[in-house]
């Protein structure tokens, strides 16, 4: 069977033209076309369509039923079309089709999305994809090239494949349930007294920074893979554990969790370091250049 032939785009405009004008004779002066062809244009694609778009009785073309019906699809392809035509001339300047970003767990969302909030609105067009990790595997992401861009813990071992950029550093915690034996304790607590306890740590699941602990003080650990998990262990009382401070802020204030003062941190405290990271092999277009300098300025102090 032969495909019936189908409408061309330059019959969908002229349709909504006729529609936005109410008139053929306004339509071919927005197309600057003679009427003639935009009654054309319009005859024919009725004609393709096996249905009557309009209603010529009257002294102006009025929309059937069925030219009800087709109008959003209509609207559809010239806005489908519209976005084609920006995004392919993006593309064409340089600017990147997708950017893709991992974050470590540990950055604060607010900053995140008010960087993403922004980037939307400078790149409509430019397809995002985001993912969380933790430790090590944001790295691994952006080395074995699934990710163009990441937000990273401490590095270890990544020679000078990546672009290193510090970006903010985020606050810790040490915390336990508040009949936990450490939330019955006051003041600093010395390594050797938290050293009899169990810790709650958040395990690497990359290669990079594996065996790399960062604040632990026990030897005696439970390892959970994301900081959900390991949230819910510490509120239900199995062990003590480091969290940035900005996760348990509630959890502090309706004492579902304490706050511990190990010795160690005590003078200094304890922050964890995050780091823009990008392959310096693989340099990032403007999308992605743009939403880095964004993150740092909503990470930034102020």
């Amino acid at each position: 069977m032969d495909t019936p032939p189908r409408p061309t785009l330059d019959q969908i405009e002229v349709f909504l033209r006729v529609v936005d004008e109410q008139s053929f004779s306004g339509a071919a002066r927005r197309l600057r076309r003679a009427q003639s062809a935009v009654s054309y244009a319009i005859k024919s694609l009725e004609t393709q369509l096996d249905v009557e778009l309009f209603d010529r009785s009257g002294h102006l073309p009025k929309l059937t039923k069925a030219g009800e019906a087709l109008l959003a699809d209509a609207r559809e392809v010239e806005v489908g079309v519209a976005r084609l035509t920006e995004r392919a001339r993006d593309i064409a300047g340089g600017t990147e089709a997708e950017v893709s970003l991992a974050v470590d767990v540990f950055l604060p969302t607010g900053p995140m999305i008010d960087a993403l909030r922004a980037f939307r609105a400078k790149f409509p067009l430019v397809s995002l994809r985001l993912y969380s990790e933790a430790l090590g595997a944001v790295a691994q992401l952006v080395l074995d090239g699934s990710c163009q861009l990441g937000v990273s813990g401490p590095l270890h071992g990544t020679g000078r494949r990546l672009e290193v950029q510090a970006l903010t550093s985020v606050p810790m915690v040490a915390v336990a349930a508040p009949k936990h034996p450490l939330a019955q304790l006051r003041g600093s607590i010395p390594t050797a007294v938290l050293a009899e306890q169990v810790q709650i740590v958040l395990s690497d699941r990359s290669r990079i920074t594996e065996g790399v602990d960062i604040g632990v003080l026990s030897s005696h650990t439970w390892r959970v893979s994301d900081l959900r998990t390991k949230r819910e262990l510490l509120r239900a009382g199995f062990g003590f554990g480091s969290m940035p401070r900005h996760l348990v802020e509630d959890d502090l204030k309706r004492r579902r969790l304490v706050r511990l003062r190990p010795a160690e941190w005590v003078a200094a405290g304890f922050e964890v370091p995050l780091y823009a990271i990008s392959l310096t092999s693989n340099a990032l277009g403007p999308a992605g250049r743009w939403l880095l300098d964004r993150l740092r300025a909503e990470c930034g102090p102020g």
